[in-house]
């Protein structure tokens, strides 16, 4: 069956700038006569089919959910929920995301302690090892200066002391110190003691750089005392 652009329309319910469109498209088969354009169609059903059809149209539409509001809240709540799962399971992620990191610092700590505890354990033992040395070598020493401390009584038990013997000639002051019983330090201050009154003191002779006593014509007892 041939129909013309409005005997189309009318029996599509179809806007013509529809059916225009669709010829372009070439998605409707037509034919031009004389110029006048003719769409070919099948047979157009009868009145009592189109009904079933408009009938059948309908029903389609009453059984297609209608959307309300209320189907729009239970979506949005389902989705809320949806999101509040997601959320706490997130949480409970990063919940246990820190309880490993801190775990993981708890035992390091653990581990650096027991390093530091191993290090003062060391330590200490070598303080002990050091403080035992220095004891017994203190000890040693004590013992030493108590042999000394008697050996030197048991000397002046069995020498006792004398006095200094006046020569009969010049003797150089170095020479004269070590007869007598003197220690080191002690010879140094008399020595000293000469060199600061030689300039002064008729007694005391300097011959190149050295001094020189004269038991015989005087007394150094005042400089020779200790």
């Amino acid at each position: 069956m041939q129909l013309t652009i409005d005997e189309y329309s009318k029996q599509f319910k179809m806007s013509k700038e529809m059916i225009n469109s669709r010829l372009r498209a070439k998605k409707l088969n037509y034919i031009i006569d004389d110029s006048v354009t003719y769409i070919q169609v099948d047979d157009i059903p009868s009145p009592v089919e189109k009904k079933k059809v408009e009938v059948t149209q309908e029903k389609k539409a009453i059984a297609r959910p209608k959307t309300t509001v209320a189907t729009v809240i239970a979506l949005y709540q389902r989705e809320n929920t949806q999101l509040k799962e997601k959320i706490i399971q997130l949480e409970n992620k990063i919940d246990k995301l820190i309880n490993d990191k801190e775990q993981m610092l708890r035992d390091e700590r653990d581990k650096i302690e027991q390093l530091y505890t191993k290090k003062d354990e060391q330590l200490k033992n070598i303080l002990e090892l050091v403080n035992t040395k220095m004891m017994i070598e203190h000890q040693g020493s004590t013992i030493h200066e108590v042999e000394t401390v008697e050996q030197e009584e048991n000397t002046l038990a069995v020498k006792p002391e004398v006095e200094p013997v006046v020569e009969q000639s010049i003797v150089e002051l170095k020479d004269h110190l070590k007869t007598l019983n003197l220690k080191s330090y002690q010879r140094k201050v008399i020595k000293r003691r000469f060199l600061s009154v030689y300039d002064n003191d008729i007694r005391v002779v300097q011959k190149d750089g050295k001094l020189y006593l004269d038991f015989s014509k005087y007394d150094y007892s005042d400089l020779l005392s200790y």
